[in-house]
């Protein structure tokens, strides 16, 4: 060259045929030839890394992969955001061209107008779609596949999400209305209040599962409607399966102020919730029934898991230890109890402050 470096040139890529060049440079032909020689390496090493393929097809394959170690629930969600959310927005996109900047762009309409009316998602929301996108990059660099984003570009803040526990005054109101307006769906309810049980768990409790000689009673499965996956008239259908996790499984003590209402209303292999071993009452159903009597009872709306954080809630207000409290709920540790469940109310925050000015009293007479 004129200003005395030489230059090696070689094809980076072809472009409809045509070949597009790069150029390396040195200040001797040796140097150049040695950087050239190392260009054409790493051009070999990259043309190595095979498309992965379109986000749809690589989805696909990915959920196939996983599903043989996931419960139906759980590949019922991650389908619905591949096919609802992932796919409808990169499509026929390789997973190779997707960048950075796209997955912002994508978060950032998903939080804005995401849904099926335009309304835009929850946080948490686009944190499980960006969650699905992460596991399919894994799955392209596992197999040595080009991926050219990570997830943690996408920084999301999560809203303090607002805990809805039932008020002493609501609890009281709320089993009054029950026992005076008894019947299995309000045992079932009274059951759930004085033990914590999920909705899908006392809908699929049997009788079977309670031992009266022991005071106890198991819970070893649940009730979920899930997404039929083959080809079928029904969309859905309602199946027992094993609890969400090994630490849900569990034996609770029975409430000592029930143990005379269920054993008047035990039936032999029957659902607690209907007392007929061929029919229940599947969640949705109960969450139905639930939020009905809470109108009749005249208590503001919540759903039925308020039940389970308003028993953790007591519990810890009554100063029931914590690692009891957290195997008595299924939890895999007591963090979780201590973090999700356990809302403390301005009473017991006024008892706890008392305990510590208690020690150290301050009277006005010696003021001087």
């Amino acid at each position: 060259r004129k200003d005395g470096r030489w230059e090696g040139r070689y094809i980076k890529c072809r472009i409809n045929g045509k070949a597009k060049y790069a150029s390396v440079y040195g200040h001797t032909c040796e140097e150049t030839k040695q950087k050239l020689i190392k260009a054409k390496r790493i051009q070999l090493k990259n043309s190595e890394k095979a498309s992965a393929g379109t986000v749809s097809e690589v989805g696909e394959k990915w959920l196939t992969e996983v599903s043989s170690t996931l419960k139906v629930s759980s590949i019922n969600k991650y389908e619905g955001i591949l096919h609802n959310y992932i796919v409808p927005r990169f499509r026929n996109t390789e997973l190779s061209a997707i960048k950075n900047e796209d997955l912002i762009e994508f978060s950032n309409m998903l939080l804005k107008e995401g849904g099926r009316k335009k309304q835009g998602l929850c946080p948490s929301t686009v944190n499980q779609i960006m969650s699905v996108m992460n596991s399919l990059r894994i799955y392209a660099l596992r197999r040595n596949f080009d991926v050219n984003y990570t997830t943690e570009c996408v920084k999301i803040k999560k809203e303090k999400e607002e805990i809805r526990v039932f008020s002493i005054e609501e609890e009281e109101k709320l089993v009054a209305y029950l026992t005076h307006n008894y019947s299995l769906t309000a045992l079932g309810i009274l059951l759930c209040l004085f033990a914590g049980l999920r909705v899908g768990e006392v809908s699929a409790l049997i009788w079977n599962d309670f031992d009266f000689t022991a005071g106890t009673f198991d819970i070893t499965k649940t009730m979920q409607r899930v997404k039929v996956r083959e080809k079928s008239d029904k969309k859905t259908e309602v199946k027992i399966l094993k609890p969400k996790s090994k630490s849900s499984i569990r034996t609770i003590p029975i409430p000592d102020n029930l143990k005379e209402l269920l054993l008047s209303a035990k039936t032999e292999g029957a659902f607690l919730l209907t007392g007929n071993k061929n029919k229940y009452v599947e969640p949705r159903t109960l969450q139905n029934r639930f939020k009905k009597i809470l109108r009749s009872a005249g208590i503001s709306d919540a759903n039925f898991h308020t039940i389970r954080h308003t028993y953790a809630t007591r519990c810890v207000e009554q100063e029931v230890d914590t690692k009891c409290l957290s195997e008595m709920l299924g939890h895999s540790s007591v963090s979780i109890t201590l973090n999700r469940y356990v809302h403390p109310s301005m009473a017991m925050k006024t008892k706890n402050m008392a305990k510590l000015t208690s020690i150290f009293p301050i009277k006005i007479s010696e003021i001087k």
